[in-house]
Order: C-alpha cells, then structure tokens, then sequence
C-alpha cells in the first residue's frame, strides 16, 4: 500500500510528466474555465490564457513548455489561420477587396509609424531593433475569431476586410523580417530577392491551381468516405504550412492560404465544415490559447523597472496603433462605431506573427532580453482587450441583424421551416438530402423530414421496416451536420395525394423530390408521376436532378420567366437561391427580362441578400436554344417555373422540363414551383362542390389526345 501511495505521489510531482494526465488536465481546463467564467462575463479566450499563465513554467509549474504542447499549439494557431480562410465569404471578399486593401495599408503603415519613433527616440535602440519591433505593432493574431464565428457574424463586411486585411498586414511584415535578417547577416543581393519571389510565386501556384484540382478528385472519387475528407483537409493544411516555411515565410500564411484555396470546395452548412470547425474549438484552438498563457512571465514586471517600461510603452504602442487604424477604416468607409469596435477587437490581439518576429529578432541577437519580456507581457494585455472589445461589438451586431432579419421576415416563419423530402429510391435520397441541409435555415427548430409512400397491399408493413431500416443511414447524416432528421412512412394507394396530405399535416415549408423516371402517356393518364405532385401540392417545390457533387459548381444560372417576381413564394425561393450560392461560394446570373431582373435587385436589397448578381436578357422565350447555348456544363440551373392558374403562368413553359432533359443532360438542374398563388373562390372550401374532377377528366382527355397524337406521328 505505501509503495502505492509512493508511486502515486511520483505521478503527481511538478512539472507533470505523465502524457495521460497532462492531457486530462488540459481537456478540463478547456471544459471548465468557458463554463465558470461565463457567470462573471468574462470571455473564455481570456480564461484559457490566464489558466496557461497559472499552469505554466512561470507560473505553479505544472506542465512545462515541451515538444507536445508545442505540436499542440502550433496546430491550433494553423487551425484558426485555416478556419478564418475557409469561413471568408470568398464574394463578399471580392466585393470588398479594395476595402481590404486599403484596411490592410492603414493596419500596417499607421502602427508601423507610431513604433519605429518611439522605439528609436524613447527607448533609444538602433535602427535594426527599431524596425523590427515597430513592424510587430502591425502584425496581428486572430484570437478573437472564435468569438465572432461562434455569433454567426463570420460573413459580416466589418470582418471580411480585417480577416483580408490580417493576410495582408501579417505577410508583409514577415517579408521584412526575411529582408532584416538577410540584412544583419549581410545577405541582402539581387539573389535574395530572386529567391523570396520565385519560392512565393510556386507556392502560389501550387495552392492554388494544384490543391484545388487534386481536392476536387479527391471529394468526388471518394464521396462515401466522408472521414476520409477530413484527414485528407488537415493534410493539406499542413502541406500548406510547410510549403510556406520552404518559401521563406511563416507557416500561418500557408495554412490561411489552404482556407482560401478549399473555401469553394466546402460548403459552410456541410458536414465536412461541421467536424473542422468542431475539432478546432473543442480542442486545438484551446489548446493554443492555454500554450499562449504559458509563454507569460509575470515576474518579469518585478526584476526592474526597465522591464515594466518597455512592458507597458509596448502595449500602449500597439493598442493605440490598431486602434487609430480602426478609426481611419471607420472614417473612410462610414462604418459605425460598433463596426469600428469589432475591426479594433479582431486586429489588437498579438500572439502567432508577433511572437515569430521577436523570437526571430531574440535568438539573431538583434533585440534584448527586455524586448522578449515586454512583448509577452503585450501578448497578455491585447489578447485581453482583443476579447473583450470583440465579443461587445459583436454581441451588439448579432443583436442588430437578428432585429433586421425579423423585420424583414416573420420570425414565426423562420422557426418555424420545415422542410420534407419523400423518397423514391434510396440512391437518390443522400444528395436531395445534401441540399436539403445547405439551403435549411440555421434557426429553424423543425427537422428535416424524410417521407415514403408505401402501396396499400399485403407487403405494406414488411415495406416499411424495410423503409425505417433504410432510413437510419441518412439520420446519421443529417447528425453530422447537427440537424435532426425525422422519418414517416405512409400508407397510401396514390404517391401525389400521400405527399401533398404529409405536407400539410406536418405543415411544411419546402417540398424536395427527385428527378421523376420516364413514364408513358398511360401512367401520365392516372396521375402517378410528378405532375399529379405538381398540381396536389401547394408548398414551394424543389424537382432535383444532380448529376455531379456541387463542388464543380463555377455559377448558379437562375431563370425567372416574365412577372416570375410576382408570385407569393418568391421572396423564399430568392432567400434560398441566394443561400445555395453563398454556401458553394458562387456567383448568380439572372437569365429573364429587365423588369423582373430589376424586381429582383429590389428583393435582394430588402432581404439584405449578399450574394452578386449578374444579368442576361432574354426577349424570346420561345427560341429555347439560345438559352441552352449560352448554359456550360459546371452551370448549376434553376428554373421558376408556374402552376395553372397562377399569376405568372405561360402554357409554353409547360414543355420547359423535356428540353431540359434534352439540353442540360449533365447539368445539375431544379425546377421550382414557388408556394401556390392560385386563388380559391368561396365555394372551393366546400370540395364536394368543386369542379376539381371535371377539370382533371378534361385534362386526362387532352393527355390522351396528345398521347395518341404522339403514337400517330411514330407510326
């Protein structure tokens, strides 16, 4: 028994030695401190780096700075690189990329300004020193990015241009740390700037004309294996991470580089998306902020008061700095206060790029033991105010899109989405669900229902089971993506008016059905093919035919049919047309005339739509070929299309889904019929007395006429 007590008490001397133990330590510090620190509304982040100062070898010394929590930290600092690429709103970039720039400019120039004076003038070092210190007030980490991606504002402009700008800034001043330390070591030729370009132009080329193409196989060879994509995406962001530090420059530009060159690739609604994203918060990313905490020595602030001098000059410095850049931006670009705020907070934090820099500096003897220490101790000051100021401004903006959305949108209907998907064949079933779940709003609380239509026969309950077993696969699916999947299997003599009952009792929003197989006049007469679901189903209605995984998707063509804007589910079929567009990082082109293509803009502009709209004027709609002619094989097609007796509806677009079957055979196509515009007359709410089975015996007679017209013109 004492040997033990002896043996335990070995286990538990400081610093801890035991991997499991270590790693149990961690995993509840990761656990508690968001936890406990939420009650005080103190941001985790702060948490996580106040728990590695207290843990750390300057502080009790509980685990020392070691090979494996090195590994562990780099990997989370390549994590929030990574993710902050892969969540940029790639359109939202483009449209703001002088913004950016110009962002990126003030956030380099103006702390790059305020440093190198100070430095050299109030601390007095030489010119080597002073540079190189001012150029680490411009670089900034993006610690306080969790905090935003986690509120569900990642797409905000405010934080595309500092996220653009944070790339910018970042690569800029590790490029004049390559070009200083190629100074002090006598190095700086013409064969020093040949190499830094030439490293950068093949890293360029290869992460971006050569990783898209291979994760493009890669994702459609091997769509089944869906934990093979995630390991085969951390390979290439640590690919990226070496091949940056190849070309000369530090590994977190690679992996932000791997973000922007997968972004089209994953989809921010898909499953995929989900498990980074969950890896990355649950465990590297905490994992860095704790190594972040225990680079801090606090007794640094008692050896002298040189330290604490150059300590708090350092942090002044760098604080001000990103905070006149802030002030510039929101100047220039009338932003608000709070956006000024949130631009402030995700650009004040040092940690990754800094820390490179003055190691770098540290260990080339360019800079003093005072530089190190006070820069640590302005790791902890920013990352603090970085949290702080961060998760204010964007609890205020949340607030405020949540507010407008609600304006514009009643907040029962967003709650209250539901949409449902009948099977007919299961082969089909994984990819109407895949779409289902990107156009799926987020704040809805209703599953995703998933309905068969079983034959009322002796098979019914056999068929079934059959059914529910079958179903399980795609309950898993919809869980890796955090959405609830709900089965119902129905027995009905008729598919359509099995369908069309469902969606009312479950009262659905969105009905999403497959391409419908060939069918001769005969089953066209009684109703069993997708006509009949057509005209018994009142609901906005997906028709989806996929031929292709969506990441070939290069532009989203939307054709909208004259007065297509006046239909009563339109708006909801632009919020999910725009959101498809957004989640596969693609443009929109609007095929149609130029009043409905204006309706359209004003739509946009009222439901706060981000995506970018391109035009195409269409006068003939009947000269169907020059529409086809101008549609490319990675063109994702939409068609509006009407029911009889809507607004909108022309008998020629009735022949609309057989060309497109004869035109666009490996396009990604959906035909949508919006919610029914139709008007009831007050007799019609007495269905006995309706003229519903005169019109459907008058419709039946001219199918038939059209059949046997048909067989007439073979013969």
């Amino acid at each position: 028994m004492i040997e033990f007590f002896r043996h335990l008490l070995q286990e538990f001397e400081l610093p801890l030695s035991n991997p499991v133990l270590i790693f149990s330590l961690i995993l509840f510090i990761i656990l508690l401190c968001p936890i406990l620190l939420k009650k005080i509304n103190i941001p985790g982040i702060i948490g996580l780096i106040i728990s590695g100062v207290i843990i750390g070898p300057h502080g009790l010394n509980i685990l020392a700075k070691n090979s494996a929590v090195d590994l562990f930290s780099t990997i989370g600092l390549l994590y929030i690189m990574f993710i902050a690429g892969l969540e940029l709103d790639m359109n939202e970039f483009k449209a703001n990329r002088n913004k950016s720039l110009l962002f990126g400019f003030f956030t380099f120039i103006l702390p790059l300004s305020i440093g190198f004076p100070v430095c050299f003038y109030l601390l007095k070092y030489d010119f080597n020193a002073s540079f190189l210190t001012a150029s680490m007030f411009a670089t900034h980490t993006l610690v306080a990015y969790p905090i935003v991606s986690k509120l569900g504002i990642a797409k905000n402009q405010a934080v595309a241009i500092t996220v653009g700008g944070t790339i910018l800034t970042d690569t800029a001043v590790l490029i004049i740390l390559a070009v200083i330390m190629g100074s002090s070591q006598g190095n700086l030729n013409q064969a020093f700037w040949v190499k830094l370009i030439i490293s950068l132009a093949i890293f360029s080329a290869i992460m971006f004309l050569i990783i898209p193409r291979v994760a493009k196989w890669f994702f459609k060879k091997l769509e089944s294996e869906k934990h093979a994509h995630y390991i085969f995406v951390l390979s290439v962001v640590f690919f990226a991470a070496f091949l940056a530090e190849v070309a000369g420059v530090e590994p977190i530009i690679g992996a932000f580089v791997a973000g922007l060159a997968l972004n089209p690739l994953i989809p921010h609604s898909s499953a995929l998306m989900n498990r980074i994203e969950f890896m990355g918060n649950s465990l590297f990313i905490p994992f860095f902020l704790i190594s972040v905490g225990m680079l801090v020595d606090v007794s640094v602030i008692l050896s002298g008061p040189t330290a604490l001098i150059v300590a708090g000059t350092l942090s002044v410095v760098a604080i001000f700095g990103k905070w006149i850049a802030a002030f510039f931006t929101q100047i220039v670009f009338k932003y608000t206060r709070t956006e000024r705020q949130l631009i402030f907070g995700l650009s004040s934090a040092h940690a990754a790029a800094t820390l490179a820099v003055i190691l770098v500096g540290f260990k080339a003897k360019i800079l003093d033991e005072n530089i190190l220490n006070g820069t640590i101790i302005l790791i902890l000051i920013t990352c603090i105010v970085a949290s702080f100021a961060t998760e204010k401004a964007a609890k205020k903006i949340a607030i405020c899109e949540e507010e407008i959305s609600h304006e514009d949108t009643d907040r029962d209907q967003i709650l209250d989405e539901h949409i449902l998907i009948p099977l007919a064949k299961s082969s089909a079933a994984a990819s109407l669900l895949d779409f289902a779940l990107l156009i799926k709003d987020k704040k809805s609380s209703n599953p995703v229902t998933l309905l068969t239509i079983v034959p009322n026969n002796n098979q019914a309950e056999k068929n079934i089971l059959k059914y529910r077993k079958a179903a399980d696969k795609f309950v898993i699916q919809g869980s890796a993506s955090e959405v609830k999947i709900n089965t119902i299997a129905r027995i009905d003599h008729n598919p359509a008016s099995g369908i069309a009952r469902t969606s009312k009792e479950i009262m659905s929003d969105i009905v999403i059905v497959g391409w419908p197989r060939k069918t001769g006049f005969i089953d066209k007469i009684f109703g069993e093919n997708v006509d009949s679901i057509i005209n018994n189903v009142d609901k906005t209605l997906f028709i989806c035919r996929f031929q292709k995984n969506f990441i070939e998707e290069k532009r989203l063509v939307f054709i909208c049919p004259p007065f297509s804007e006046r239909g009563i589910g339109f708006h909801l079929l632009m919020q999910k047309v725009s959101r498809l567009a957004q989640e596969l990082s693609i443009p929109i082109v609007i095929y149609g005339e130029e009043r409905t293509y204006q309706a359209i803009q004003q739509i946009a502009s009222n439901l706060k739509l981000n995506s970018k709209f391109g035009f195409k004027n269409v006068s003939d709609w009947e000269d169907f070929e020059s529409i086809s002619g101008e549609i490319k094989p990675t063109d994702l097609v939409v068609v509006n299309l009407s029911r009889k007796g809507s607004v909108s509806y022309q008998s020629i677009f009735d022949k609309l889904p057989t060309k497109f079957e004869k035109y666009f055979d490996s396009n990604n196509v959906m035909l949508v019929y919006p919610q029914d515009d139709r008007k009831e007359s007050a007799m019609d709410a007495y269905e006995d007395f309706t003229a519903s089975p005169l019109a459907k015996g008058i419709e039946a007679i001219e199918q038939i006429g059209r059949g046997l017209g048909s067989i007439l013109k073979k013969s």
